[in-house]
């Protein structure tokens, strides 16, 4: 099965968060910070204006992005054990070049 986000909504991976240092020291997982990337993997078509303008999404799959600390909503897939997000488009703080 597939998900497809709607609207202005974009399905994102989050980056794996870094649990061992460069000399091999394992970091507690209270200690590691907060993933605030991610790879857009799925996006909506866009969303309209009230006057009915179409506005469509401006990332696109494969989009490296910047998230907020919090927000989006957690997805899980069928066999796929990566973590995923559900965020609206204008929750996407930046995309990352």
């Amino acid at each position: 099965k597939k998900l497809v986000p709607l609207l202005d909504r974009v399905l994102i991976r989050r980056a794996e968060a870094i649990t061992k240092t460069a000399g091999g020291i394992v970091i507690p997982e209270k200690a590691q910070s907060k993933v605030l990337q991610g790879e857009v993997v799925a996006v909506g078509a866009g969303s309209r204006k009230e006057n009915g303008d179409f506005i469509p999404v401006l990332v696109k799959i494969g989009d490296k992005v910047l998230l907020p600390e919090y927000g989006g909503t957690k997805v899980t897939l069928e066999n796929d054990d990566k973590e995923y997000h559900l965020f609206r488009e204008s929750d996407i703080l930046a995309k990352v070049e």
